[in-house]
């Protein structure tokens, strides 16, 4: 027997919160920082598979400029964790790889998440909307459980932000949990044995909808992962300056922070089976 060897890609494109960084108008220290790794901006990833295959997840406000800097020609798919604005603006811009790729784009999400995209993009989903300026080509598809993106497979988590159901998303020895402050019961089996493991940390203050960074680090400690990389930060992180008060396992991602994790193909996952059972 064998084993097919796969990997993932990931690639930064936001770490910032819903405001960003630097924040409108602010001269804090962070917000006036040289240092490029305090320039956040709104929450996204991408995930490239060895298969050519390009995911998404979340399409942030800030998507084109993302797109440009870091070298993003084609999204395959797009996984939502959740709608609200920072997460799914950037939806509209999608219409350039659509004309890209001549097809439609399947964007995949909780059930609430796709009704909300449907209100917050009316004007795409609406026959009567003039085609003259191009609109995005959107398959939506609720996801109730695993599923294959290309030979990848796909694990939704499901976490909760504030009172709010979203998804975090595992691929192979990577997961990604955006934007929570509770792991329900259920969900933690689904993060065992993780190489990287990237979670929300807004802040010190507390905040009834994200961890701290001091949760955070407490939640990472209990995964247990090889590895942990912090997301969604405000300004109130300075990069450099507390990146050295965490533990070396640990460390606050950066936007254009790349790094390779290995993947979970399908076969890959099929011959495991066999052989564990011969």
């Amino acid at each position: 027997y064998y084993f097919i060897d796969c990997y993932v890609r990931i690639t930064f494109l936001g770490t910032g919160t819903s405001a960003g960084v630097p924040v409108i108008a602010c001269d804090c220290t962070t917000c006036q920082s040289t240092d490029s790794r305090d320039r956040r901006w709104r929450p996204s990833i991408q995930l490239t598979f060895d298969d050519g295959m390009v995911v998404l997840v979340d399409a942030s406000p800030d998507l084109r400029a993302q797109a440009l800097r870091f070298g993003l020609t084609r999204v395959d798919t797009i996984l939502l964790t959740h709608s609200h604005a920072d997460h799914v603006l950037g939806l509209d811009d999608v219409r350039i790889f659509n004309f890209r790729q001549k097809s439609s784009i399947p964007c995949l999400g909780n059930a609430h998440s796709l009704a909300q995209v449907r209100k917050m993009f009316g004007y795409v989903f609406d026959p009567e909307t003039p085609r003259g300026g191009g609109l995005p080509q959107l398959t939506l598809a609720t996801v109730v459980g695993p599923f294959c993106v290309g030979r990848e497979i796909v694990i939704p988590v499901p976490l909760m932000h504030g009172t709010l159901p979203v998804f975090g998303f595992r691929v192979g020895k990577f997961a990604y949990l955006t934007d929570c402050n509770t792991i329900p019961d259920d969900s933690w089996i689904l993060l065992e044995d993780l190489d990287v493991l990237v979670l929300d940390a807004l802040r010190h203050k507390p905040h009834p909808t994200h961890f701290t960074l001091d949760e955070a680090v407490s939640v990472a400690r209990r995964i247990g992962a090889r590895r942990t990389l912090f997301t969604h930060m405000t300004h109130d992180l300075p990069h450099r300056a507390t990146c050295e008060t965490l533990p070396e396992d640990m460390a606050l991602a950066y936007d254009g922070l790349t790094l390779d994790v290995a993947g979970a193909s399908l076969e890959h996952l099929l011959l495991s089976a066999v052989k564990a059972i011969s």
